[in-house]
């Protein structure tokens, strides 16, 4: 792998990553990057806005640690568990910052990526209807008229983040990218953004992609780091399992702003990089 491609994760963020960035980390039930979002808190960034179709545990940490002005998503909840209590103190108390939102449906969003990752200004489908979602998009949606057919359809307009971060299993010495498993919209996101990080679980001399898997090439890569463990406390198919009671102890840590800054503090803060 060139110098140019593998980076520490503390060097990949601080280059990668800036104030103000529109930022997804995208991983749906596995692969999500949660090392790579503690070292965005370590640096401090601020006024990020946060792109994700479920911003569950990941995105709760990077609010109530202040990063976040802005979140556009699909979902939010803690999965099997309930609600994000730092989203909801940003949003109705505006803690530590206030939040604004943008939400969509899951094919919204999703679309809005696959228009970004195809250098489309926007996506058109027929969603969004009789949801109530169109008065929660801003201007990110609008009704257009079918040039063929004169059926009105919704037009959502292209996401185009800044950086995508995404976890996977293997990257080879080339940078080239492989994730297997249950995947969401990581491809997409990474096609669709400027910049892009890949935290992994290992380095190989040669990827062996097996059926279902995506492979990144190293061209739409902008660096990968090298982070086993690296989407703990969600899992890697083939390297670690899903820590569900992590899931469980975060209702009650995050429930409190003094416990859960306590937790910040000693969990993300006080901890390097691995």
């Amino acid at each position: 792998m060139s110098t140019t491609a593998l980076r520490p994760l503390a060097d990949a963020v601080s280059e990668l990553v800036s104030d103000g960035d529109c930022v997804s980390l995208e991983g749906f039930t596995h692969l999500i990057p949660f090392a790579a979002a503690h070292e965005v808190i370590r640096q401090g960034r601020r006024d990020l806005t946060l792109v994700r179709l479920t911003p569950d545990l990941v995105y709760d940490q990077l609010i109530g640690a202040g990063c976040a002005r802005r979140l556009v998503f699909s979902w939010a909840g803690n999965p099997g568990v309930g609600s994000l209590h730092r989203f909801r103190d940003a949003v109705e108390h505006g803690w530590p910052a206030p939040l604004e939102l943008e939400e969509h449906s899951h094919a919204g969003l999703t679309n809005a990526y696959v228009a970004g990752a195809s250098g489309l200004p926007f996506a058109v489908l027929r969603g969004y209807a009789g949801t109530g979602l169109d008065g929660r998009t801003g201007t990110a949606v609008a009704t257009v008229t079918c040039p063929f057919t004169g059926e009105r359809l919704t037009a959502v307009r292209a996401v185009r983040p800044d950086v995508a971060v995404i976890h996977a299993q293997h990257a080879d010495r080339s940078g080239n990218v492989a994730l297997w498993g249950i995947t969401g919209v990581q491809k997409e996101a990474v096609l669709a953004a400027r910049r892009s990080l890949v935290t992994v679980e290992e380095v190989v001399d040669e990827l062996r992609p097996g059926p279902g898997a995506v492979v990144l090439p190293s061209w739409v890569v902008s660096a990968v780091s090298l982070v086993p463990g690296g989407c703990h406390p969600s899992y890697a198919a083939g390297y670690s399992e899903r820590d569900n009671q992590f899931y469980e102890r975060w209702d009650a840590i995050s429930r409190s702003r003094e416990r859960f800054t306590a937790w910040i503090d000693e969990h993300v803060l006080a901890m390097a990089p691995s």
